[in-house]
Order: structure tokens, then C-alpha cells, then sequence
């Protein structure tokens, strides 16, 4: 096992939890009318087999295949006998497997009898049952106990109660809510939170459900009663295929909610019935880009075998770039127009809008770093492009997904060298399913740690403090989501940024004026200055898509009501337009300057927004030329 307790490795950043068994054995080839839990006996090697494969995409904790196999279950299946046997090589199979890579807890459901339909005397008879399961798991050496899937809640506090009387090991007690977002004795999220915090658990939460989704509300319910609060959904709800039970949420769309439910302040995620591998590799991306947030996986050190050298002045910041100059003087409007790199050979068409956007009084192109974890050509050559044929600046985006901690200093001094000073530090999006599924995300800094490492530069050092023989002129930039879902977190992220060097504010897209005057307003004291992020909506699906799915965007109802009544094609378009100009107008004079992110390489789409503050559109410029 690791060299840590699971009870202490709580304390700490997010867990990922290993993918469903039982469907993972009926997907290869075991039937449902034996019992599930008896494979351990019958075919062991396919049981760990499974379980190596949760250790290997990345689960930071594995479950017993012991769900069902209390006593009284295992009883209709002819198996009472055989209670401690499948118990023992349920845990032994997954001690195998895990090593010293995962933590293992013990898999146990409720005791399989209508709870609300028992006496006084009976419900005392099924806790002893479910409780008799535990003990032999606990006996038999696992880290903890996973009491899920309990669909009768006063169930689940019973259990809890009587195990935290008779083990010091962690109890996690997940609840399974209906569709209407309560138990079947009817108590909801806060409610179950409450009880299950009072009868003892160390952690509380939901599992199973009809996917991520829908239990998001409910475990949103969960957060704040100072216990790390788990989600463990089902893969969306199962469609029956020649006779199979197909679960269609795909990992992609489990690694998205996974984030979502992270920024929520969820600390431990995995996945029910229908998830596989997959989902949990899935998932275990948007975990480290979560730890990344609150524990870097490196805390650089200076050398204890010699004398850190002596920092230099930094140069001033109206020395470090054209924007920075302009930002720094407070005057003008300052305006960065977000053009992606090709995911080819040629950037003609980059080019030649960042042309497009020059002529329109454009200041800066803004160009992501491999922007939703996909394969483009690398930013920094198209910033250099630009550069050399338009004599035009960028704002390089630096994420941590893709390089370690030598590949960072590495291409920061390379930028340095090439005069790209414009620079957006952001710990990025973990991999997505695509091309490269499986490609490793690294995070060993996150963007705080990053900010700290170039504005050490900026002062001549490296992140051990030794002199680098010269110092950068980094313009130092960094994002923020004032929707945050954990809105809190945000911004003592955003002071720790300020404070460890970031000059400069680019927002996410902000579509309710309530929520970015909230964010200026506590956000004036820090004295730095704001580019507010304008994404103007396609279509109605592309606003319900950003609402829905994105974490860190919520678009009010009126404004997804008034993409409704477009639809889509060029009137919505339009729409989109006009309510990213509602959007500029109303904090025009509460920020330096925008940041357009025009969908779908519609550069256009980014001179209409500015032409209700001054700027030309395309159609006029055409005119002049």
C-alpha cells in the first residue's frame, strides 16, 4: 500500500476512485444471474485483471468486488458458505493489483431488504448483517469502507453509526438519490450531508444515478459540512443493445463533469455502473489539473549545497512590450483578439486575420497553448510569424499540461530570446478524448507556481536560485473565472497569482452583469488591471453547450431564451454579437480593455463587438481600401 494512510491522504488534494466491476465482468463475458461477487472465486484472474487495468488509468483508491457479498445476499445465491472466502479474495485481489500505487476499501451495499417495509427489530438485523460484511473486509486488511449505493438513507446513517463504534479506519457513506434528487425515504442532499456527518462518516457523498449530470445538484447540496464530499456516477442511463445494457456517457464527457465537479469543491471523484478504464483515465487528467491547483506536485528549493545568488531589479514594466507599455499607461483602449494556431502545416489563414485584426486597431493577438488539450502547431510559431511579417505583438499562453519542470524554464528562456514578453500563465486543460486519448498530462507546477518561476526569471534567477546570466522581460498575465463554481477558491487563487507576479487580468467570458460586477467589485483592491473575456454565442445549442457543459460559465436564462428565438445561422449569430456588445458596454469603463475569443475562426465576429466603442468593421474597412 502507499507510504501514507488513506485517513491522512484525505487531508490532501483530490482521489480519483476506480470504475464500475460489476458491468465490467457482464461486458467480459460473466452473466448476471450468478453472482457477481462469487467470480472471485470462480475466475479470480479476470477480477484482477480488472482491477490493474483502474490501477493503471490512474485510480488513486480501488474497490473489493464485494458489493453484494453480505451473507444474506450471497445466500440466494447458494453462496453462504462460501461468505469468507469471497470476502478474503476480494480483498486479496485487489491488494494484489493496487501495490503500492492505490489504497484499497472495502465495496459493501446496503443489506438488500426494503428498509422503509422492516420493523425496529429487522432494521437491527440488517445493520448486523451489513456490519458482519465490513468487519470481515476490515479483517482481512483494506484501508477503509465504502458504504454505497444506499438507497434508503436512514439506512446508510444506521450503518455508519454502528461501523464508526467499531473501526478508526476512514467510512465513506454515499448515498444513491432518485431522479428527483432525494433518497427513496425521501431525505435530500444537505439533509443526507448532515446525518451522515453526525452519524460519523469521514466522508459523505452520492454514487450511482443516472450520470454525472444529474447528480450535480445534489452533491452541490453536500459541499460545506466539513467533510470531503465524493461522486461516484453512473455512465449516463443504459440503453439495451441486442440484449446488453449499454451505458452511452462517454470518458470525454466524465472527464469534463469531473472538473466541474472539482471547481464545486467535490474532492473525490470516480465512476458506477457503465464506466470502465476509460472514464477513470478520463477523470484522472482533470484530478491533476485540480491537485495541480491546491499541491503542486514539485515545490522547488533552493540548493542547500550553495548560496542563492543575488536577485536583479526587475526591468520596468513599460520596458517589457508595446502592451505592457500601453496597459501601464492608462491610456487608450486595450483589446486582444484570441487566433488559434493550425492543427496543420500552414497558418496562412491565422496570418491573415491577425492582419485583418491590425488594420482594425487591434493591439495584441491572443494565441492559446494547445487550447482544449488538442494538437495544433506550437503557439509560439505563429506568435513569431505574426511578429516577423506584421511587426505585430501576441500574448503567448504557457500551460503546464504538456511539459515538466525543465520543459517550462526551457521555452520560457526560448521566448525570452525570441522577444515573445507576452505571456498568459494558465495550468491548462487536461487531455480530452480525441486523437490521443491516452496522451500523459504532467502538471508539475500549477499556474501560480509557473507565475513564480517567470517573474523569478524576470529577476535573473532559476526556481533554485541560481543566476541565469542576464534576467527576462516577461509581461506577466494571468486568467480568472468569475463564475467560478467555488468562487471563493477563485480569488485566493487570483491574490496568490497577483502576488507571486501576475500584472495583468484576462476574465473567462462573463454573460450576467451581476456576476463580473461582483468580481470587479472584489477584486479592485488588488490594484490590477482587467481584460474582460467576450465570447459572442454562435447559436442556441452553442449557448445551452457553454452553460451546460463548460465549468466556470453560466449564461442567464434571458440570454439563452434570446438565442432561442434565433435558433441559428446569421441572425444568431448577430444576437451573439449584440449581447457581447450589451456585455463590453456595461463595464467599459470599468476595465483596461476586452478579450475576444471569436467562435469557429469568425475573426469578423471580433470588429462587430468593437464597433460599438469606435472600433471599424470589417465591411468598413473593406470600404477604405
Amino acid at each position: 500500500m502507499p507510504t501514507v494512510s488513506l485517513k491522512e491522504r484525505l487531508a490532501g488534494g483530490p482521489l480519483v476512485f476506480d470504475g464500475a466491476m460489476g458491468t465490467e465482468l457482464y461486458r467480459r463475458g460473466q452473466f448476471v444471474n450468478n453472482s457477481l461477487d462469487g467470480v472471485n472465486l470462480r475466475d479470480p484472474r479476470l477480477v484482477l485483471q480488472i482491477h490493474r487495468e483502474y490501477v493503471a488509468a490512474g485510480a488513486d483508491v480501488i474497490e473489493t468486488n464485494s458489493f453484494a457479498a453480505n451473507r444474506d445476499r450471497l445466500s440466494r445465491s447458494g453462496l453462504d458458505a462460501q461468505f469468507e472466502d469471497i470476502n478474503a479474495a476480494a480483498v486479496r485481489l485487489a491488494r494484489e493489483a493496487a501495490g503500492d500505487d492505490a489504497w484499497v476499501v472495502g465495496a459493501v451495499g446496503p443489506s438488500g431488504r426494503a428498509w422503509d417495509r422492516a420493523d425496529a427489530a429487522e432494521r437491527e438485523r440488517l445493520v448486523e448483517v451489513v456490519i458482519e460484511h465490513a468487519e470481515l473486509l476490515i479483517r482481512h486488511g483494506v484501508d477503509g469502507i465504502c458504504f454505497e449505493t444506499f438507497g434508503y438513507g436512514h439506512e446508510l446513517v444506521a450503518v455508519t453509526r454502528a461501523m464508526r463504534q467499531r473501526t478508526e479506519l476512514p467510512i465513506f457513506a454515499l448515498a444513491a438519490f432518485t431522479m428527483s434528487g432525494a433518497t427513496a425515504d425521501g431525505i435530500r442532499g444537505a439533509e443526507m450531508a448532515q446525518l451522515a456527518v453526525d452519524a460519523g462518516a469521514d466522508v459523505i457523498g452520492a454514487n450511482c444515478a443516472d450520470g454525472p449530470a444529474e447528480l450535480h445538484a445534489t452533491v452541490q447540496q453536500m459541499v460545506g459540512f466539513g467533510r470531503p464530499v465524493a461522486v461516484l456516477p453512473n455512465a449516463g442511463y443504459p440503453r439495451f443493445v441486442e440484449g446488453r445494457s449499454i451505458y452511452m456517457a462517454t470518458p470525454e464527457y466524465f472527464g469534463v463533469n469531473a472538473r466541474r465537479f472539482f471547481k464545486l469543491g467535490v474532492r473525490i471523484v470516480g465512476g458506477c455502473c457503465g464506466t470502465t478504464p476509460d472514464h477513470v483515465r478520463s477523470m484522472k487528467g482533470a484530478a491533476r489539473m485540480a491537485g495541480s491547483a491546491d499541491e503542486p506536485r514539485i515545490v522547488i528549493q533552493p540548493s542547500p549545497q550553495r548560496q542563492a545568488d543575488e536577485p536583479r531589479e526587475p526591468v520596468a514594466t513599460e520596458h517589457r512590450s508595446a502592451l505592457a507599455r500601453k496597459v501601464a499607461s492608462g491610456e487608450g483602449f486595450v483589446v486582444s483578439v484570441e487566433v488559434n494556431p493550425p492543427t496543420g502545416l500552414d497558418p496562412a489563414k491565422q496570418i491573415a486575420a491577425a492582419r485583418m485584426l491590425q488594420r482594425g486597431g487591434v493591439d495584441v493577438i491572443n494565441i492559446a497553448d494547445g487550447p482544449r488539450a488538442s494538437c495544433r502547431m506550437s503557439n509560439w510559431s505563429l506568435a513569431l510569424q505574426v511578429k516577423q511579417q506584421l511587426g505585430m505583438e501576441s500574448i503567448v499562453h504557457f500551460c503546464a499540461r504538456d511539459r515538466n519542470l525543465l520543459g517550462l524554464q526551457s521555452d520560457l528562456l526560448a521566448y525570452s530570446v525570441m522577444g515573445l514578453n507576452n505571456v498568459v500563465i494558465i495550468t491548462g486543460d487536461p487531455p480530452k478524448l480525441g486523437d490521443y486519448p491516452h496522451a500523459t498530462a504532467v502538471f508539475d507546477l500549477d499556474s501560480v507556481g509557473m507565475l513564480g518561476m517567470a517573474d523569478g526569471l524576470n529577476r535573473g534567477l532559476d526556481p533554485t536560485g541560481k543566476a541565469i546570466g542576464g534576467q527576462t522581460s516577461f509581461f506577466l498575465i494571468c486568467g480568472v473565472e468569475p463564475a467560478a463554481l467555488d468562487y471563493d477558491r477563485e480569488l485566493r487563487r487570483l491574490e496568490d497569482k497577483v502576488r507571486v507576479g501576475a500584472q495583468l487580468i484576462m476574465t473567462q467570458p462573463v454573460y450576467d452583469p451581476v456576476v463580473l460586477d461582483r468580481f470587479l467589485d472584489d477584486t479592485r483592491e488588488l490594484g490590477v488591471p482587467v481584460l474582460v473575456g467576450l465570447l459572442p454565442l454562435a447559436s442556441h445549442r452553442n449557448a445551452e453547450f457553454l452553460h451546460n457543459e463548460v465549468p466556470g460559465m453560466q449564461i442567464p436564462s434571458s440570454i439563452r431564451e434570446r438565442m432561442a428565438t434565433y435558433g441559428s445561422g446569421p441572425e444568431a449569430r448577430a444576437e451573439g454579437v449584440r449581447i457581447a456588445q450589451e456585455a463590453l458596454l456595461a463595464v467599459r469603463d470599468r476595465v483596461r480593455g476586452a478579450y475576444i475569443m471569436p467562435p469557429f475562426g469568425r475573426y469578423e465576429s471580433a470588429l462587430e463587438i468593437l464597433s460599438c466603442v469606435g472600433y471599424p468593421t470589417l465591411a468598413e474597412l473593406d470600404g477604405e481600401g
